[in-house]
């Protein structure tokens, strides 16, 4: 699962928050204005009455009692949103505006307002009930302008909200600059990289986290600086006394008559062999962990591998290496020695786990540096372990089960790649070790 973004999700959450809180508002607003509207809109209607009610009482009285019902012409052309109309006690039609329609005012008035499907209508009297004025306003009107109302506040957030939306995104992406700055140098470290954490301009928030961190990464340098202390002091201590004791067991197995006495010095000496071989082993481990990989100037590594052929040659197991070697020169920023040690170990490693009887693939390339021996098919599983201290895979093979182990470290050091394989790339069986370059 891809894990969240910070900043989007501060980013749309806040956009979206200002988008919820303006539409809570224009509706809050809506309300507000609607009712607003209404006591306008019923004042009007008041008021409208009020006017034309005595008016209307004079021009009856000063009319004709037989003349037929006035409708009062509109002045200019322009529509018409109030509508009235004026009758006498028994509901007789005595005067109404050119554009009312007696069906708006059907039914017996009564003083007041009253809303009908489509209309708002006022009543009002005079002289004891003499004379009753209606006006009437289409509730279409009010809906109208009750839309427009809402339409002008609802613009002015379909303008702004996408320059809210990247004024947030602008924010958000500025203030938390000294997050992204602090990711970046924890995420551009390697792991041998243990120096204190510098970004600058962080928070207040931010800075118990960078020196518990800085704290944290000094314990671990103390703490693995005494280890390599430790490894390498112990195997440099070693190398004498096991030197030492390795020449008297070798001269006593000249000494000792054959019989039970020189096989047991045989065996101390293969074991005392095998503790120099893992002096040095420690020792290589804690050089590579010690830094001083990298060269100043690059270097052609095809000698270097060449020359680490020529001493397996001269140990006797030349006959089972096939060396490939580029025709051009391939300069790496690495130094030789710990090329070497690198090299050296992935041989090791193959000559000692691959099949005896198959030859061991040494092959330098611009992509990298392939190993490769035949042999059992590993556990799949086993594969990424095959890399840390003393892991031997469930190998009955001698060895310290550090060769690997230096070579991760040489490469992760040099910034190159290792990748392990089993079965072989092409093959049914075998392991191949590629540093990638």
């Amino acid at each position: 699962m891809t894990p969240r973004s910070l900043r989007r999700d501060l980013a749309l959450r806040l956009s979206v928050g200002l988008a919820v809180l303006w539409l809570l508002a224009m509706t809050a607003a809506g309300v507000i204005l609607r009712e607003e509207m209404d006591e306008a809109f019923d004042s009007a209607l008041q008021q409208t009455a009020g006017r034309l009610l005595p008016l209307a009482v004079v021009n009856q009285i000063n009319a004709q009692p037989e003349l037929a019902p006035q409708r009062v012409a509109r002045i200019g052309s322009h529509e018409e949103y109030l509508t009235y109309v004026l009758r006498d006690a028994d509901g007789r039609l005595l005067l109404s505006s050119e554009d009312a329609d007696p069906a708006t005012f059907a039914g017996a008035p009564r003083p007041g307002f009253r809303t009908t499907d489509s209309h708002r209508i006022y009543s009002a009297s005079v002289a004891s009930g003499a004379y009753v004025i209606e006006v009437a306003e289409p509730l279409a009107n009010r809906e109208e302008a009750l839309l427009e109302a809402g339409s002008a506040l609802l613009w002015p957030l379909v303008i702004l909200a996408p320059l809210s939306f990247l004024f947030v995104g602008w924010l958000v992406r500025a203030r938390l600059a000294p997050v992204a700055a602090l990711s970046g140098e924890v995420q551009g470290r390697d792991a041998s990289d243990l120096s204190p954490l510098t970004t600058p301009g962080l928070q207040a928030e931010l800075l118990p986290i960078r020196d518990a961190v800085n704290r944290l990464m000094a314990r671990l340098r103390q703490t693995l600086e005494a280890e390599r202390s430790l490894t390498a002091n112990a195997a440099h201590e070693l190398r004498t006394p096991v030197a030492s004791s390795l020449a008297q067991a070798q001269r006593l197995v000249a000494e000792a008559p054959d019989g039970p006495l020189r096989s047991r010095a045989r065996g101390v000496e293969a074991e005392l062999k095998r503790l120099a071989r893992l002096a040095e082993k420690l020792l290589q481990l804690s050089r590579a962990e010690g830094g001083g990989v990298l060269a100043e100037a690059p270097a052609d590594m095809g000698p270097i591998l060449a020359l680490v052929v020529e001493d397996f040659a001269r140990a006797g197991q030349g006959d089972r290496l096939d060396l490939t070697l580029p025709a051009e020169a391939l300069p790496l920023r690495i130094d030789p020695d710990a090329f070497a040690v690198l090299a050296r170990n992935l041989i090791e490693n193959a000559l000692a786990h691959g099949d005896p009887t198959a030859p061991v693939t040494v092959a330098l390339d611009r992509s990298g540096l392939r190993v490769i021996n035949a042999g059992p098919v590993v556990d799949p599983a086993l594969l990424p372990r095959l890399t840390t201290r003393f892991e031997r895979g469930g190998s009955l093979a001698p060895g310290s089960g550090l060769g690997l182990a230096i070579v991760a470290t040489i490469a992760s050091a040099a910034g190159l790649s290792l990748r392990l394989a089993s079965p072989a790339p092409g093959r049914s069986d075998g392991f191949e070790a590629r540093v990638g370059f």
